[in-house]
């Protein structure tokens, strides 16, 4: 019975040791690991891939909206509307020309009743967010958002929270873009495509046109936006590697409607 008991007792002590060994080692593996960011592959038809490695620990609401939209097909098809050579390449416009929100359904599934327009707030300094340091040079990639005025800091607050799925691509360094535009990632390969997009022929450059010359006009008597390229080129896809990691869903606003504010503001009734 003795012997038993002395069985018993040094199987427990046994037990005892290795489960301590599993958690320490369970904590120092925990302590030890290194999270590796994020990696977005964006292939561009005609001209090639480009990789960019995103980073959370700056803006973990923008990469998550980002990594959501791009792993849920958002992106494919939808083009760079805008190209500047010594400022940026910008994309994801949902309308091909600047225009068109993301919709919650493009992120979760969602009932047709709620489904809506969104936006996500913006991570940088001048919006009260200052974990965001990372500047605006050649290959960062950055969210396009809306300017509506500074009328009132309400206004001023709306444009700095109306990123929705545009983003941007610096083709040069810009510091006057540095904590008033969400940064969330780098180009780590393929800044050759990247130059290749930027040098595309445009309509026109507002720059270009001679004095008192208007701007061209679409078949409907629209001004054409400057800076936009004749052939755009065509996002094929955007996947995003998490490497095990699961970002969630982003945070989102609401949609601000400018125009109806603006109809509010002068004639006293909205759209």
């Amino acid at each position: 019975m003795k012997v038993f008991v002395k069985i018993l007792l040094i199987l427990g002590i046994l037990l005892l040791v290795a489960g301590i060994g599993f958690v320490g080692y369970g904590i120092y593996k925990k302590a030890t690991l290194k999270v590796q960011n994020p990696i977005a592959t964006m292939e561009v038809e005609g001209y090639g891939t480009i990789k960019i490695e995103l980073y959370p620990d700056m803006a973990p609401n923008t990469v998550a909206n980002f990594i959501k939209l791009a792993n849920n097909g958002y992106y494919n098809g939808l083009n760079f509307h805008r190209t500047i050579p010594d400022f940026m390449i910008q994309g994801g416009s949902k309308n091909g020309d600047g225009t068109g929100a993301p919709k919650l359904s493009d992120l979760k599934e969602i009932a047709e009743d709620q489904d809506k327009e969104y936006c996500i707030p913006g991570e940088f300094i001048a919006n009260g967010y200052n974990d965001n340091i990372l500047k605006h040079e050649t290959g960062v990639i950055s969210m396009a958002r809306a300017s509506y005025g500074n009328q009132s800091a309400d206004i001023l607050k709306k444009g700095y929270n109306s990123a929705g799925a545009q983003f941007f691509i610096m083709t040069a360094d810009n510091t006057s873009l540095d904590g008033t535009y969400a940064a969330f990632g780098k180009v780590i390969e393929g800044m050759d495509i990247v130059n290749k997009i930027k040098d595309v022929k445009v309509v026109y450059r507002e720059s270009e046109l001679e004095e008192n010359a208007e701007a061209p006009k679409d078949s409907d008597g629209n001004k054409i936006a400057s800076d936009r390229p004749i052939e755009p080129p065509v996002i094929k896809s955007i996947t995003v590697e998490t490497f095990g990691v699961d970002y969630g869903i982003p945070t989102t606003l609401d949609v601000f409607d400018y125009y109806s504010w603006l109809m509010q503001q002068y004639y006293g009734y909205s759209h």
